[in-house]
C-alpha cells in the first residue's frame, strides 16, 4: 500500500517515514506540510493512505480530509494528533484511525491493517463522517471537482457566490468555478464575511468597492478584484446601504 505522510514538522514526518519503511507491504510514496499540498499530493500520487496531522497552517488535517472525501476514489485518512484522548470523542467512533503522538509502531501497524481491509463503500461512508472545522471561520478553502480532478480556491480570493438554478458559481480574483455547496450553507457558514444582497448571491463584505446604478433602475456591486457586477435586490438595497456605511 502507498502511503503519504502530512505534517508541519519534517522531524515527525521523517519519524513516520522510517516506522513505515520498517513494516512490510509499506510504501512511502510522498509527503506534504500542509492541507493545501496534501490534497494537491493525494490528487497527484494517488495513496492508499493518508497519515495527516491536524493542527498545521493556511490549511488543517480536518479541512484538508473533507476535500480529499470528495474525491471519487479518496484514499484512507488516519488522523496523527497530538489531542489529549479526551478530546478524540468529538470524533466519529468509525473513523479510519486516530493515532496519539508520539506514534507508536504497533498502533500504525493495527490502523494501516485496519484501512487496507475497508471497501470502497466503507471508506465513502468513513470520509463522510469527518467532522467539519472547528474554526468560527469556517473553511480556509472551497473546493470544485474539474475535468482536471479537486481545484482549491481559498476562501480570501472569492468576490462573491452566486446561484444560477441548482449550480452555484465561485467568482474570484483569478477566476470562477462551480461548487456543490449550497447557497444556504454557505451563508452559514460564511455569514460573517459575506453578505446576502440577492436570494441568488453572497458578497464577500471586505471587498465591496460601492454600488452603482444600471439599467432599468436597478443596482449593482463593484467587488475589489473582479469584473463580475451582481445585481442587488431591492429588498437588500437598504439594508446593504447601512452595512456599506458601517465599513
Amino acid at each position: 500500500m502507498d502511503i503519504l505522510i502530512v505534517d508541519d514538522e519534517k522531524l515527525a514526518r521523517d519519524r513516520l517515514s522510517r516506522m513505515v519503511g520498517n513494516l512490510d507491504g509499506y510504501t512511502v510514496v510522498g509527503e506534504a506540510s500542509d492541507g493545501r499540498r496534501a490534497v494537491e499530493q493525494v490528487m497527484s500520487l494517488k495513496p492508499d493512505v493518508v497519515l495527516l496531522d491536524i493542527r498545521m497552517p493556511d490549511m488543517d488535517g480536518l479541512e484538508a480530509a473533507r476535500h480529499i472525501g470528495q474525491l471519487d476514489t479518496p484514499p484512507a485518512v488516519i488522523f496523527c494528533t497530538a489531542y489529549e484522548e479526551h478530546a478524540l470523542q468529538a470524533f466519529d467512533a468509525q473513523a479510519v484511525g486516530y493515532l496519539l503522538k508520539p506514534v507508536k509502531s504497533e498502533q500504525l501497524e493495527n490502523a494501516l491493517e485496519k484501512a487496507r481491509k475497508l471497501t470502497k463503500v466503507q471508506l465513502n461512508t468513513l470520509q463522510d463522517a469527518i467532522p467539519e472545522n472547528d474554526e468560527q471561520s469556517g473553511r480556509k478553502h472551497i473546493s470544485s471537482k474539474t475535468r482536471l480532478g479537486l481545484e482549491l480556491v481559498a476562501i480570501e480570493d472569492v468576490r462573491c457566490f452566486q446561484a444560477d438554478h441548482k449550480y452555484v458559481t465561485a467568482y474570484h480574483v483569478n477566476g470562477e468555478v462551480l461548487i456543490d455547496d449550497t447557497l444556504k450553507d454557505l451563508e452559514e457558514e460564511f455569514g460573517k464575511r459575506f453578505f446576502r444582497i440577492h436570494r441568488n448571491c453572497l458578497v464577500s463584505i471586505e471587498y465591496i468597492d460601492g454600488m452603482e446604478r444600471v439599467p432599468p433602475g436597478q443596482y449593482a456591486v463593484r467587488l475589489q478584484g473582479i469584473e463580475h457586477k451582481p445585481i442587488v435586490s431591492r429588498r437588500h438595497v437598504t439594508e446593504l446601504r447601512k452595512t456599506l456605511r458601517e465599513l
